[in-house]
């Protein structure tokens, strides 16, 4: 298991890494999108669709997503506040209540914001690639730094259950010391390079020390959120993965879900 997810890793930061450092802006876009369409094929499995009904929402999300391109992105900023509105209000009333999510009015209205969703996830990435590859990179690691940060302080601290009806694994400790990571490793590089284009770095200069903390603390809390609304997706319809399309790791969404909440977040703190 180990030495698939390892190969699976390495070919995936074989094909991520070049396009994101070297190719052009909109090589890179077509990269996201094309991951984004199996994106919403799995969101669309995760919601019960049957039959070939997920490969037809998957076209219809490329379809979207084409759409949009051509169009001149228009509107990013609408669009990006209404995946925030979801993420902000819909996900935590879900995760609160925890009403059927894979069927139903919600599996209507999920069918619909997930659209939304993954066009706010392409318009953000693409926005950040556009402002250079270290701001991109940045905005990157701050979920990849909540999550190793997660993992470990959950391991060696964790106690308390935070979702344990979601996701029993993950501690309250586990969310403390992501959130100490992500905001440890800013500091550090905001005081070793003052002047690097990050996110962090962008934060300080437009809301002052305090809202740049408070912004990271409401991204890494959002990355959470985004982690556990796809495991109640997933729980709900009664698998482990979103897919195997990632021998190893599991589905796209696997990789992107606590991605989707913070991307359209961050374009708002951010202009």
């Amino acid at each position: 298991m180990l030495k698939t997810r390892v190969v699976t890793a390495i070919v995936l930061l074989a094909v991520l890494l070049p396009v994101t450092l070297f190719a052009p802006l909109g090589g890179f876009g077509a990269l996201i999108g094309f991951v984004l369409v199996f994106a919403a094929w799995e969101w669309a499995k995760l919601l019960k669709l049957p039959g070939v009904w997920p490969f037809a929402y998957a076209a219809l999300a490329g379809v979207v997503l084409v759409a949009y391109v051509f169009a001149g992105a228009p509107r990013g900023d609408a669009v990006s506040r209404a995946a925030a509105v979801f993420w902000m209000a819909a996900a935590p009333f879900a995760l609160l209540r925890k009403p059927t999510l894979v069927g139903g009015a919600w599996r209507c209205f999920l069918l619909a914001a997930g659209l939304v969703l993954f066009v706010a996830c392409w318009h953000a990435l693409v926005a950040a690639r556009a402002t250079g590859v270290i701001f991109v990179l940045s905005l990157l690691l701050i979920v990849w730094l909540a999550d190793i940060g997660a993992y470990f302080a959950g391991r060696r601290f964790g106690r308390h259950k935070l979702a344990p009806a979601i996701s029993p694994g993950k501690t309250w400790e586990g969310a403390i010391g992501g959130w100490l990571s992500v905001v440890v490793v800013a500091t550090l590089v905001l005081a070793a390079h003052p002047g690097v284009p990050t996110v962090a770095g962008v934060l300080v200069g437009r809301l002052g020390i305090v809202g740049a903390v408070l912004a990271l603390s409401v991204l890494v809390a959002f990355s959470i959120v985004g982690d556990l609304f796809e495991s109640l997706l997933k729980r709900q319809a009664g698998v482990k993965d979103s897919s195997q399309l990632l021998p190893g790791h599991g589905g796209v969404l696997d990789r992107i879900d606590a991605l989707l909440p913070v991307l359209p977040l961050a374009v708002l703190f951010l202009n």
